[in-house]
């Protein structure tokens, strides 16, 4: 959800130009698979299109390729900084982490409450996209 709602966030904006915005897992149970039906339900809600994604793994040239990492929870960090072989460059980030209220996002997957991971998702993007439009 969260590629989909920063991506959204900076057409908004009229940023596009000056982001790339792509999600990966930091696990392998759903490689190849669309985004999960009720998650894509909760961003058409919004007016926000997912159409056509998949998922893919996260690498470890994704480190070099990006100039942040971003991940929704500890569990995704600790993959991350895994499948990256550390945080020399001090790219890897919680997205909550740049909103007042740090901590994990609300993970629908076992709570099945997507309005929740909604709001942190949402919250947590439009923090990130003003922390990084100052600097």
């Amino acid at each position: 959800m969260a590629e989909f709602v920063m991506k959204d966030l900076v057409a908004r904006q009229g940023l596009q130009d000056q982001f790339y915005i792509e999600s990966a897992a930091t696990s392998t149970e759903e490689i190849g698979n669309e985004v999960y039906p009720p998650a894509k339900h909760k961003l058409a809600e919004h007016g926000i299109s997912c159409k056509g994604k998949t998922a893919r793994q996260m690498k470890q040239a994704d480190y070099n390729r990006f100039d942040l990492l971003i991940g929704m929870d500890e569990w995704n960090i600790h993959n991350m900084n895994r499948i990256c072989g550390g945080d020399p460059e001090g790219k890897i980030h919680k997205l909550l982490d740049y909103t007042n209220r740090k901590g994990d996002v609300a993970d629908p997957w076992y709570t099945g409450d997507f309005d929740a991971t909604w709001r942190d998702v949402a919250e947590g993007c439009q923090c990130l996209i003003e922390t990084l439009s100052v600097t």
